[in-house]
């Protein structure tokens, strides 16, 4: 759930950074790992105590929350903490230190920004700059959509990209030639860093505040890359926003809980047309 605990405290904190694992190594191999313990960097005038107390009080409001939506204590997993003070460094500068080039496939690379690349010939390349927004290229589930897309969309598809985060998805449809995206996100903080990342790469996409069930239009491909409790209950109005025949890529899905949402394709008379994995992590391309 690192994904999860992080976007929490970065919605919730003022948060310079988050380190998922570290890692040692001698003559090549991999000695000893961090994994599993994340270590977030928050920068706050408030006291020791009343700093330890908020994050307690967060923390808990958000598990009971996903508890209430299906998931279990076990797959959330421990969120015990320390608090520690350290010396102020610039995090949002260190943490680039060790970020690299990402090839999804043969063809499409994502690339952050303060990096200089070249790429080979007819290779898709985005430019990113990730900011708090989920959606770096480097996640499975990122990656599991950006293959879909590359497979199934056509030249000239309307595309809707629902919790678009850094708005990734967006641009690599753009990119491979659709002709409109549309993309929404319910977090406020994210819409400014998606339309920087578009004009970035050269790239026109409507980006706003909002939810599946607000949009009144019809596309020829859908994109949702989110939790799967949520897919679950947004999927009528997913399947709302798809014209006849549409595709769409569904993702965020832990292989325990796919089933989850294969009712709820089921529910709804969708068709799976593949079923697309990446270590523990599923994904659904589906058709109306």
């Amino acid at each position: 759930m690192e994904d999860l605990v992080s976007e929490i405290f970065f919605d919730n904190f003022n948060c310079e950074g988050v380190i998922l694992a570290e890692e040692t190594y001698k003559d090549l191999e991999m000695v000893d790992t961090t994994q599993g313990m994340l270590r977030v960097f928050l920068n706050s005038d408030d006291n020791f105590e009343d700093l330890k107390f908020d994050i307690e009080n967060i923390l808990d409001m958000y598990r009971l929350e996903f508890l209430s939506r299906g998931m279990t204590e076990f797959e959330l997993g421990s969120w015990d903490f320390e608090l520690e003070e350290k010396k102020s460094e610039d995090w949002s500068k260190k943490w680039k230190e060790k970020w690299d080039v990402t090839h999804v496939t043969d063809r499409i690379a994502v690339v952050p920004d303060w990096i200089v690349y070249h790429p080979k010939d007819s290779e898709v390349v985005i430019k990113l700059e990730p900011g708090c927004a989920f959606g770096t290229g480097t996640h499975q589930t990122t990656q599991l959509c950006m293959k879909a897309l590359e497979k199934y969309m056509k030249n000239g598809y309307k595309v809707a990209d629902i919790g678009m985060g850094s708005g990734i998805l967006s641009i690599l449809a753009k990119k491979l030639g659709a002709s409109y995206v549309y993309g929404c996100d319910n977090d406020e903080t994210v819409i400014e860093v998606a339309k920087e990342n578009a004009a970035k790469n050269g790239e026109i996409c409507t980006f706003e505040l909002g939810t599946a069930d607000k949009i009144h239009d019809k596309f020829d491909f859908v994109v949702a890359n989110i939790l799967h409790f949520v897919l679950a209950e947004i999927m009528s109005d997913l399947k709302n926003i798809m014209k006849d025949g549409a595709l769409m890529s569904l993702s965020g899905i832990l292989d325990e809980k796919k089933q989850m949402v294969i009712d709820a394709i089921e529910r709804e008379n969708l068709k799976i047309v593949e079923e697309i994995k990446q270590d523990q992590w599923t994904s659904f391309v589906v058709t109306k």
